[in-house]
């Protein structure tokens, strides 16, 4: 299992170098010249030649990836341009709104999915199998924005349980705070919930003609034992995977349904920066998007060993 995790991890060096080097480069090939955004209306050569030289525009792309990189690696992802405040600070801003978002997003849809999909497995071509099939091809085909719009006209216009829009963190009031992320939560779940439930019916009728559940059904063991503790743990593997890339494109911002509920998070943040042409601030959220994605990616390796006893060396 160390020795595992110690090659895993020695892989992520070469990948993020190699990721960081992507980002910076197409970061490069954006239209505009941040020297005259940082400049504003103020056009006088003496001041853009004076911008450039302050953040080393002025230097060979090779040069400003160097201290680009040396910074991030010190923790300095750079300072915003628009509203001169370090990335570094917005990006810790916005995660925790993110992040209660898209946990809360990933338990529904493995609540709804994983569930859905063990039923329907198990009750196949029955009726049960039936309606998680539909649920499945409904949640599928759903846009984001029209089911948050429809979730606000019935539970906020109409009956007034929850709020419209807004969000409210968890450490000034947590019961505000779950009011007004439930709804945009259960939008983002309900996608992943559907996928989830097809891989998951999949998996499961692979598993069940397996031998060995045969043999535990043949040794009298009761059905709902040889189907958590036989099949479901068997079946783990496409879950996870599916389950780690879903909640790494959560955590990269949901930007439709942020707009819809009006929810400050990496989504909104990314959007403002691409339209402002926000350089710093781009390279920085893109930079901790797939530094997330290339993480989780670990995270499921490792829960893929724990599942899995035939996998630990």
């Amino acid at each position: 299992m160390l020795s595992f995790l110690g090659h895993r991890l020695l892989q992520l060096i070469p990948t993020l170098f190699f990721v960081s080097v992507i980002i910076f480069g197409l970061q490069q090939l954006l239209p505009g010249d941040p020297a005259l955004i940082m400049a504003g209306e103020e056009r006088d050569p003496e001041v853009l030649a004076q911008i450039r030289k302050q953040y080393r525009l002025d230097q060979p792309i090779p040069i400003q990836y160097f201290y680009w990189i040396k910074g991030v690696m010190a923790g300095d992802l750079g300072e915003s341009m628009r509203i001169k405040k370090p990335v570094s600070e917005l990006v810790l801003e916005k995660l925790p709104v993110t992040l209660q978002l898209a946990s809360m997003a990933i338990i529904i849809a493995l609540t709804i999915g994983v569930g859905a999909g063990v039923i329907s497995a198990v009750k196949k071509d029955t009726w049960l199998d039936y309606a998680a099939n539909i649920f499945a091809l409904w949640g599928i085909s759903t846009p984001n924005f029209w089911l948050g719009i429809l979730l606000i006209f019935l539970f906020s216009v109409q009956l007034g349980w929850l709020p419209a829009s807004g969000y409210v963190s968890l450490g000034e009031d947590w019961r505000q705070s779950l009011a007004t992320t439930i709804m945009p939560a259960f939008v983002l779940g309900n996608a992943i919930a559907a996928v989830l439930m097809r891989h998951t019916r999949g998996a499961m009728l692979q598993v069940l003609t397996s031998d060995y559940v045969r043999t535990a059904r043949a040794k009298g063991l009761v059905e709902r034992v040889v189907v958590i503790k036989h099949a479901m743990r068997n079946a783990l593997t496409p879950i996870i995977t599916l389950g780690a890339l879903e909640l790494g494109t959560l955590l990269s911002g949901a930007v439709l349904t942020e707009q819809i509920f009006t929810i400050p998070g990496f989504g909104k943040l990314i959007v403002d920066a691409v339209f402002n042409r926000d350089y710093a601030v781009v390279q920085g959220v893109v930079l901790v998007t797939a530094t997330t994605y290339i993480t989780l990616n670990l995270l499921a390796d490792i829960a893929y060993v724990l599942a899995n006893p035939r996998l630990r060396g």
